[in-house]
Formats: structure tokens, C-alpha cells, sequence
């Protein structure tokens, strides 16, 4: 129709038969509504408001409304999630799954590179890493995101990174939220833990958990995402801080719930003795447990990955051994061009390894094929035709 007026009757009517023909599929699979639709955004309202009314007549449809009620009435469709998918198989596989923390792209390639099955995105070193800033709540769900994709994107596909998600970032809805994210970042896995905003170091004072019904309704709305979202089937790991915060008894009650509502793996941190990690891993004993093995003086004692695996323990952590090293390592080359003028080489790589751990080989490989300076790279295009 004319600008600003409604669409003729004829074209209502093909619209609105355009719009019953799709219906199912929009009802059944997410599919978008025909451009055609999109594109007139006056009558867009009106469309949305058609197919749902044909939509809520169709079989089954009322059963799927009522089912989901407080989600979308436009199903989202699920995708693959093949790290998730590899994750899950490493922790039905026998064997402990050591997996080194990154803060960055380049350590999470370097983790994957060094032989490691998976690998783990620690809050403490991107905090550090990107805000030269303590592990206090202060980083964002956006700035977390910006570095797990950038960790996600540096690895292989199918790789399994699991990423530190903090609190969640608000109550169970915000949960829920990040969830999503990070399966759609493409993380096989989400830790999350029950402390009040802002967060604290596992390993720090002034640590206080939320109560035991908002902590066990921020893991379920976690799981809920796993199971009802588009994102596919990245896994839980619930964490509790109880330990500190209030009691051993308390974080082992806290677990078990966590587990009852559907976690994946279950992390209880800082605990003190090999007594307090063997009765953790008493709880829900067919939910893998994970350890966080702090390097530099945590409050859990140092252990093997098999003395680990033999207390029952599926998932350990080494959080800050690539962040320490790097730091202990800028600060010994910085007082090295300070006093002598110019780094100890001994200790660097050369620029030729250094261009090999960031990838120039494969690069020069890759610019190869486009290489138009040579008149056998350049292809065959054939010229446009007049329209």
C-alpha cells in the first residue's frame, strides 16, 4: 500500500496465507517469519500476532506452551556443542582431567598445544590479565565473554575449555543468561559459584554465600539452560564458597543439593585437609568432583593427580601457574633493561620461535592461496554481466 497506510485487502490476505503456511515451522523449529514480512514492519505487529493465534490452535502446541511457560513462545532451536560433547566423554573415560588455567588467547593455545585434554578459564588471571585488577567482583559478564571467545577461537574446534563464570553475574535469570553465552562462545563447560556480589577470591577474606535457596535456584536455572536452551549440552560445574564462609558441613550440604537439581560436577573450594576433600567426594559419589589445586600457598593441600584420583576426584585445576610464571618472568626481564640495558636472551625465545607460537607458519601457508602476485594464483573470475 501506500506509504504510512494499511497493506490492500488483496495483499493482507496473501500475507496472512503466507504467514499460516510458515506457522509450523516458526511454532516447531525458530524459523524467522518470510522477509516479505520483515520488510513492512508497519503490518510486522499484526503478522506476529496472526501466526500466534493460528499457532495456538495447532496440535500439541498448547501442550508445549503450558510445558514452558515462563520461556519465549518461539522455541529456539538447539545446536551442536561438540566440546561439551568431548567433555562429557573425558569425564565418563577412566583417568583425572588436568586442565591449567588461562587468561588469554595465547596461554589457552599454548595449553592445548603442550598435550592437555582440556582446559580451564580462571576469573582470578583474567581479572588480572586484563585489569591489572584483584579477583574482587570488579570484572564484568561483558569482559569475561570478549576473553572466552577469544580463548574459544584460539583452540581447535572441539577443544574443551571450561570458563569461569563468578557468580553468575546476578540472581538465577542472570545465571541463566551467562549460561547461554558461554555455550554459544563455544565452552564445554561453566563453573559457578554461590557468593554474594561482589565476589571474593575462593582463597581471600571476607568471603559471604548467598542463602541456600537463592544457591541452589541459580544452579538449577544454569541447568534449565542446558536442558531447554538453543545452546546445547555444556556442562555444570556448581561451586560452593560455604567452606570459609560458613561451615564444612554447610558447603557438603550445599553440594548435594547442587547435584539433586541436576550439576554436572560439583567443586567445593578452599577446603582445608585431605580429610575435609575425601568426605566431599563422599557426596553424590556418580557426580564427578572437582579439585583446585592453588600454587603459592592456598588453604587445599597440594596433591598428585593420583593421590587426587585415588580421594575420588574427576577435574583438577592449577589456576595460576601460567599468570605467576609470566608475571615472575616480565618482572625479572623488565629489572634486566632497567640496570643492564637490555634482556638476558637465555631465557626468551628467538623471534623465529616466537613467530612459530603465534602462528606465522600456518599464516604464510594459509596467505599462499590468495597470493595474487603470481598470475597462476589469480583465479578464473569471470567478468560481471550487464544487467
Amino acid at each position: 500500500g501506500a506509504r504510512g497506510g494499511a497493506p490492500p485487502a488483496a495483499s493482507r490476505a496473501s500475507l496472512a496465507e503466507s504467514g499460516r503456511a510458515t506457522v509450523a515451522q516458526i511454532s516447531r523449529r525458530g524459523f524467522v517469519a518470510p522477509r516479505a514480512a520483515r520488510r513492512a514492519p508497519r503490518f510486522d505487529a499484526r503478522l506476529r500476532v496472526l501466526v500466534r493465534a493460528s499457532a495456538s490452535s495447532e496440535p500439541g502446541w498448547s501442550d508445549y506452551d503450558s510445558k514452558h511457560a515462563s520461556r519465549s513462545r518461539w522455541p529456539r532451536e538447539r545446536r551442536a556443542n561438540l566440546p561439551a560433547k568431548n567433555l562429557r566423554a573425558l569425564l565418563a573415560a577412566p583417568g583425572i582431567i588436568q586442565t591449567p588455567c588461562a587468561h588469554d588467547a595465547l596461554s589457552a593455545a599454548l595449553i592445548e598445544r603442550a598435550g592437555f585434554n582440556a582446559g580451564f578459564m580462571s576469573g582470578f588471571c583474567v581479572s588480572a590479565a586484563r585489569l591489572a585488577m584483584p579477583d574482587a567482583g570488579l570484572i564484568s559478564y561483558g569482559e569475561m565473554e570478549d576473553v572466552g571467545r577469544h580463548i574459544c577461537e584460539a583452540v581447535s574446534p572441539g577443544f574443551p575449555f571450561i570458563g569461569d563464570a563468578d557468580d553468575g553475574y546476578g540472581n538465577a535469570m542472570n545465571a541463566k543468561r551467562t549460561t547461554r553465552g558461554y555455550a554459544r562462545l563455544g565452552f564445554a563447560g561453566i563453573l559457578m559459584e554461590d557468593q554474594v556480589a561482589p565476589k571474593a577470591c575462593g582463597h581471600t577474606r571476607n568471603r559471604r554465600v548467598i542463602p541456600r535457596n537463592e544457591a541452589v535456584a541459580r544452579v538449577k536455572a544454569a541447568c534449565d539452560e542446558r536442558d531447554e536452551g538453543p545452546a546445547g549440552d555444556i556442562v555444570i560445574f556448581a561451586r560452593s564458597d560455604a567452606r570459609s564462609a560458613e561451615s564444612l558441613d554447610e558447603a557438603l550440604w550445599r553440594a548435594a543439593a547442587f547435584a539433586d537439581v541436576g550439576a554436572d560436577a560439583l567443586f567445593i573450594d578452599a577446603l582445608r585437609s585431605r580429610e575435609e576433600m575425601e568426605a566431599f567426594c563422599k557426596v553424590a559419589p556418580n557426580v564427578p568432583k572437582m579439585a583446585n589445586m592453588l600454587e603459592g600457598g592456598g588453604s587445599t593441600p597440594i596433591c598428585t593427580p593420583r593421590e587426587l584420583e585415588d580421594m575420588g576426584f574427576k577435574v583438577v585445576a592449577y589456576p595460576l601457574s601460567l599468570l605467576a610464571t609470566s608475571a615472575r618472568a616480565m618482572e625479572r626481564t623488565l629489572r634486566e633493561i632497567r640496570n643492564d640495558g637490555y634482556p638476558d636472551e637465555s631465557s626468551m625465545p628467538t623471534f623465529e620461535e616466537l613467530k612459530r607460537i603465534v602462528g606465522f607458519p600456518e599464516y604464510y601457508v594459509d596467505e599462499a592461496r590468495y597470493d595474487t602476485t603470481h598470475k597462476a594464483h589469480v583465479p578464473n573470475i569471470p567478468p560481471p554481466m550487464n544487467r
